[in-house]
């Protein structure tokens, strides 16, 4: 894979979560734009995670039915379609809508883009390769929240909708310029029934989206959870806007670690054992420091874990499906989030940071023990 279409993966991988992240900060203005409460309008928010799972299936199936570059092109072009009814919205509702249109055409640069590297690579080298993107994934984040905060105390609401529309065209002109036809010519066109039926009756697969979904929910339980902490505690919420800054090093020292350890010729096993160790570590952690500032020191470890661990789940959770890699990356991504839907579900009504921590530990480092790995 040559360097400037790695460049083009990281861009296109960064692309939804720095989307999301970028549109937080527009909330408050949005409420004040359609004279909301602050609980009406988070769920233009809400809505992301549900358009999101729907897209990964669509654009996945896509990808092996139309081509890896047709499914990202129309993918991008329905985000950018979006965003340009976010700007033209003169009610709630058309706004709601945009945001659910833009959450499933963000998808397609999640799920097509890992499918264009799994057609370039495989094994270490793709884990490798997963290793430098989650680098990058842990500056979304940060970047995103800044970007966002500018852009809506210079032109507001509509300033978010119009940065996004230029970023999704830049990107779709990236695509148009430098992606080429990835998928194989073998590929068929495996109807979805049975390869959901399939799936599902994988063991495989479920240890590898639970893998997912127990280190992203030990990650992102910090979001959900930390701002009420914060208000429960008085303590100043700049805080909780400067902790991103250290969980972003954290991650990124995950997949940095990652890399160093895949040289070292270590195992992907081991390295997920050792991530989920540090997300046990974390949680413990938590306990110690319940109450205090230093709280967010805890999450460090776990961010850790979470750059540690992700790339080696994606790379090789799809190993035994290369026939169908578009469509088996979709239902696999619709399958863990779900469940993180799910289990972000109930961390929010349990508002428990530490035993949540614990708990994604403990299952990761369950399904991680030697005979709980089934081919």
């Amino acid at each position: 894979m040559s360097r400037r279409l790695l460049l083009l993966t990281i861009a296109l991988l960064m692309f939804p979560q720095l989307a999301q992240t970028l549109y937080s900060p527009a909330l408050a203005d949005l409420a004040g734009r359609f004279a909301l409460p602050p609980g009406a309008a988070s769920q233009a928010m809400s809505l992301y995670l549900f358009g999101f799972a729907a897209g990964v299936a669509l654009w996945g199936w896509l990808a092996d039915r139309i081509g890896r570059r047709p499914a990202l092109l129309g993918g991008l072009a329905v985000f950018a379609l979006a965003a340009c009814g976010g700007l033209l919205a003169s009610t709630f509702g058309q706004v709601l809508l945009a945001q659910a249109l833009a959450a499933l055409g963000a998808a397609t640069a999640s799920v097509v883009t890992q499918t264009v590297l799994r057609d370039h690579l495989q094994g270490p080298a793709l884990a490798q390769a997963f290793s430098w993107i989650g680098m990058a994934l842990a500056l979304s984040p940060a970047i995103g929240l800044a970007l966002g905060t500018l852009l809506v105390a210079t032109h507001g609401y509509a300033g978010v909708q119009a940065g996004l529309l230029l970023i999704a065209l830049l990107l779709m002109l990236g695509c148009t310029s430098g992606l080429h036809e990835s998928r194989p010519a073998n590929v068929g066109h495996t109807p979805l029934l049975p390869l959901l039926r399939q799936l599902l009756c994988d063991r495989w697969i479920w240890s590898q989206a639970l893998l997912v979904m127990a280190f992203n929910v030990a990650m992102y339980s910090w979001y959900a959870l930390g701002p009420f902490v914060f208000e429960r505690l008085h303590w100043p919420l700049a805080w909780f806007g400067a902790s991103g800054a250290l969980l972003a090093l954290g991650s990124a020292l995950g997949a940095w670690g990652n890399g160093r350890l895949l040289r070292a010729g270590a195992c992907a096993t081991t390295r997920i054992q050792l991530a989920a160790g540090l997300v046990l570590a974390g949680g413990l952690l938590a306990v110690l420091l319940h109450d205090r500032p230093a709280l967010v020191v805890a999450m460090v470890p776990v961010v850790t874990g979470f750059g540690l661990a992700i790339p080696n789940v994606l790379g090789q959770a799809l190993c035994g499906y290369p026939h169908c890699l578009g469509s088996a990356g979709a239902l696999f991504g619709l399958l863990y989030y779900l469940l993180i839907g799910v289990a972000m579900a109930v961390v929010g009504a349990l508002q428990l940071l530490a035993p949540t921590l614990i708990a994604c530990g403990l299952l990761a480092l369950w399904l991680q023990r030697p005979r709980a790995v089934v081919a």
